[in-house]
């Protein structure tokens, strides 16, 4: 399928930059748990480049009516692969 080549070269060249370069590797099962957990946060958390950066699994986020919520949001951060990945989440 010749659509798919651009497609999964930008995965592998994301892959590579915000894991794998800033990574060291030991084996081939620390290789693959890595892969896994960054599968999941490119997938389920991380923004693309698409309507309203939504996420590919999830709805649109509802928009902020309330100046006053802006103000003072409270963001918790979670950090995935030992602090290599960050996701920040607002608490509701």
């Amino acid at each position: 399928m010749p659509g798919m080549n651009p497609i999964l070269e930008r995965w592998v060249q994301t892959c590579r930059r915000e894991l794998l370069d800033r990574t060291l590797i030991w084996n081939r099962c620390h290789l693959l748990e890595a892969l896994r957990e960054f599968e999941q946060f490119f997938s389920s958390h991380r923004p693309h480049q698409s309507i309203g950066n939504a996420r590919p699994l999830h709805p649109l986020p509802a928009p902020i009516t309330d100046p006053g919520q802006t103000a003072c949001p409270d963001v918790r951060r979670r950090e995935r692969l030992g602090g290599i990945l960050h996701e920040y989440r607002h608490l509701a």
